[in-house]
C-alpha cells in the first residue's frame, strides 16, 4: 500500500543531519525523493540516507546548475540547508525556482534563519540551543550544561520541523494556494520545543538552572539514580498514584520524610536518600522488581539494549536495513502505512534514469558527463 505522501515529489540538496533527516521523514512516509549529490562524496550515516534515489550533480558547473533547475521544475518540494545565499549565488534561489514552478515548497534549513544578526555565522546544534534559551537547563546543578547529543536542535528543532513544515505547505498547495518557502530554523525549532517551559515560566513555576526544576532533575521523583552494577534507572513518578507505587515499591510507604511529595524544600533530602537506596541494587534487579507496577521506572537502556527490547520488538519500533539496525518509520498511520526502509545505493546511482526521464537522452548525457556536470 502506498505512503501518506505517495505522488510527491521531492528534491534534496545534498547536505548533513537535519536536511537528510527531513528527506529521511518524508521518503518514509512515501514521497519520492530525488537527492542531488556531490559527484564523488558519500552519503554519511546510511539512515539518514534510506529510501532515496541519488542524481549526481556539480553545481559549479552552469550545465550542472541547469540540470538542477530542469527537476526542480517537476518537484512538489525542495529541501536546502546551506548558509543563506548560497542557493541564490548557484541560480537556485526561491525567486527563480518559483518562477519555474509556482507551485514549489521551498525547503530551507538552518541553524539561524534566513535572516537576523546571526544568520551569516556558522554554528552547531549546541549553539543553536544555546541562544534559544534551552541548553541552559540541561545538566546537574552547579556544572556545565549538558549538551544533549544533537537531537533537540539539528533533529527536533530542526529537520522534523521543517517536515512538519513543508507538509503543512505541500497541503495548502493542494488546497489552492501558492508555492512558498518554508524557513526552518534550529533556534526557532528548538525554542518552540520548549514551550511548555515557557508556559511554567509564565505562570511563575520555573526557576533558571540547569536541574532547577521538576522536569529537569530537581523533583527526587523524577530523575534518573545509580545502581550498584554502574548502570541507571529513570524514574518518572509525577502523579500521586505513581508516586505511592513508587515509594511501595522501595519499602517507604508511610515514611514521613516522603509524605508531602510537592514540598520543594524537602527534594534534595529525599533524592539524596533515593540515591542510596538505588545504589543497594543493580538496574536489572530494579526494573524487575518495578516490572508490572504504577511506580513509572524504567531502566536506561544502551542503543543495542533498546533495539532488543521485548516492547520496542513488539511494536518494530527498529528495523534492520542493509544489515543495520534503524528506528523504523514514525509515527504509525492506520490507513496508509510507511513501507520498511530501503538501503541507499551509491551516489549517482539513479542520475540517468532520472535525467532519461526529464528528455535528456544518450547524446545529451554523454555531454554533461564530458563535461563533468554529472557523475
Amino acid at each position: 500500500m502506498p505512503g501518506a505522501l505517495d505522488g510527491l515529489r521531492i528534491v534534496e540538496f545534498a547536505g548533513i543531519g537535519p536536511g537528510p533527516f527531513t528527506g529521511m521523514m518524508l521518503a518514509d512516509h512515501g514521497a519520492e525523493v530525488i537527492r542531488i549529490d556531490r559527484p564523488g562524496a558519500s552519503f554519511g550515516p546510511a539512515a539518514l540516507a534510506r529510501s532515496r534515489r541519488s542524481i549526481a550533480l556539480d553545481l559549479k558547473q552552469p550545465e550542472g546548475v541547469a540540470v538542477a533547475r530542469a527537476l526542480c521544475g517537476t518537484a512538489d518540494g525542495l529541501i536546502e540547508g546551506y548558509r543563506p545565499g548560497v542557493m541564490e549565488r548557484l541560480g537556485l534561489g526561491p525567486d527563480a525556482l518559483l518562477a519555474d514552478n509556482p507551485k514549489l515548497v521551498y525547503g530551507r534549513m538552518t541553524g539561524w534563519g534566513q535572516h537576523g544578526p546571526l544568520a551569516d555565522l556558522p554554528g552547531h546544534d549546541i549553539n543553536y540551543i544555546a541562544v534559544a534559551g534551552v541548553l541552559e537547563g540541561i545538566g546537574r546543578p552547579g556544572a556545565p550544561p549538558v549538551a544533549p547529543v544533537n537531537y533537540v536542535g539539528d533533529f527536533g528543532g530542526g529537520g522534523m520541523l521543517l517536515a512538519f513544515g513543508m507538509v503543512a505547505a505541500l497541503l495548502a498547495v493542494r488546497r489552492g494556494a501558492a508555492g512558498q518557502v518554508v524557513d526552518a530554523a534550529m533556534t526557532d525549532g528548538a525554542a518552540l520545543l520548549a514551550a511548555m517551559s515557557w508556559g511554567f515560566r509564565g505562570a511563575g513555576m520555573w526557576r533558571d538552572g540547569a536541574g532547577a526544576n521538576l522536569l529537569s532533575g530537581a523533583a527526587p521523583f523524577y530523575r534518573s539514580y545509580g545502581c550498584s552494577d554502574g548502570r541507571f534507572v529513570a524514574v518518572g513518578a509525577i502523579e500521586p498514584p505513581f508516586y505511592a507505587a513508587l515509594l511501595d515499591g522501595l519499602g517507604l510507604a508511610g515514611d514521613s520524610d516522603f509524605a508531602q511529595q510537592m514540598d520543594v524544600a524537602r527534594w534534595p533530602a529525599q533524592s539524596a536518600r533515593l540515591e542510596t537506596i538505588f545504589a543497594t541494587r543493580s538496574r536489572d534487579e530494579w526494573a524487575e522488581a518495578f516490572a508490572g507496577t504504577q511506580a513509572c521506572v524504567s531502566p536506561v537502556l544502551t542503543m543495542g539494549e533498546a533495539a532488543a527490547h521485548p516492547h520496542n520488538r513488539a511494536r518494530g519500533t527498529f528495523d534492520e536495513v542493509g544489515g543495520s539496525i534503524e528506528p523504523a518509520p514514525a509515527p504509525r498511520l492506520s490507513g496508509t502505512p510507511a513501507a520498511a526502509p530501503t538501503s541507499p545505493g551509491a551516489v549517482g546511482a539513479d542520475t540517468d534514469a532520472v535525467l532519461g526521464a526529464l528528455g535528456y537522452d544518450d547524446e545529451k548525457l554523454a555531454a554533461l558527463r564530458a563535461s563533468g556536470a554529472i557523475q
